[in-house]
């Protein structure tokens, strides 16, 4: 349910290499995850608790450790969506709902859309809300608490969540691995702050 060959080749880039969990086992040696995503909740969260994963991913987040959601990624951590009926990952309380087929837009909200900042996040500064990334999605986050919002992104009269951060938890709605200079861009700073350490966003 991943998009793990592209995301590989997107950190392949900066000479890095990737290692893939399967299992708990796997999470040893590990300093920071990263949960990708295509397809639908459901079928990811079956896979996922196949995988007898779920516990340790949600203790790394009890344990503050450094997580990077995306596409799909971000949608599970979130309690529950309207796309099915299984539990998320409840790692950011609130809920996935289909995006609005008032607004003029296509649905799948497919192609490239500027960021607007909400907040300073080790994914991206205040400063640039010039970036355009490529999204592929039908539905958006609703975080509980708005201070989790870092940036939005337009969908018709309005906005759609594009990233959430909250402590060392961030995750982003578009593909960084398919939005050019922009998305390598965005990874960078996420190793950077890795590199610091993993700091807490002031």
């Amino acid at each position: 349910m991943g998009n793990l060959h592209s995301v590989r080749v997107a950190f392949r880039r900066f000479g890095l290499s990737l290692k893939a969990v399967h299992h708990a086992a796997d999470l040893d040696g590990c300093s920071a995850l990263i949960l990708p995503g295509v397809g639908s909740f459901d079928p990811a969260m079956e896979r996922l608790e196949a995988t007898g994963l779920v516990p340790d991913l949600r203790q790394w987040h009890e344990d503050e450790r450094p997580l990077l959601g995306i596409c799909l990624g971000l949608q599970l951590l979130f309690d529950a969506s309207d796309e099915g009926s299984r539990a998320g990952l409840g790692m950011l309380p609130g809920r996935v709902e289909r995006l609005p087929a008032d607004q003029g837009e296509r649905i799948p909200h497919m192609g490239w859309a500027r960021l607007q900042s909400c907040q300073t996040s080790p994914l991206l500064g205040v400063q640039d809300d010039q970036e355009w990334m490529y999204f592929v999605h039908s539905y958006a986050a609703h975080p509980a608490d708005t201070a989790a919002l870092a940036a939005t992104a337009p969908f018709g009269a309005g906005k759609a969540t594009a990233i959430v951060w909250e402590r060392r938890l961030g995750a982003c709605q578009f593909h960084p691995e398919k939005s050019g200079e922009a998305g390598q861009r965005l990874l960078k700073r996420w190793l950077s702050w890795l590199d610091q350490g993993a700091p807490l966003p002031q």
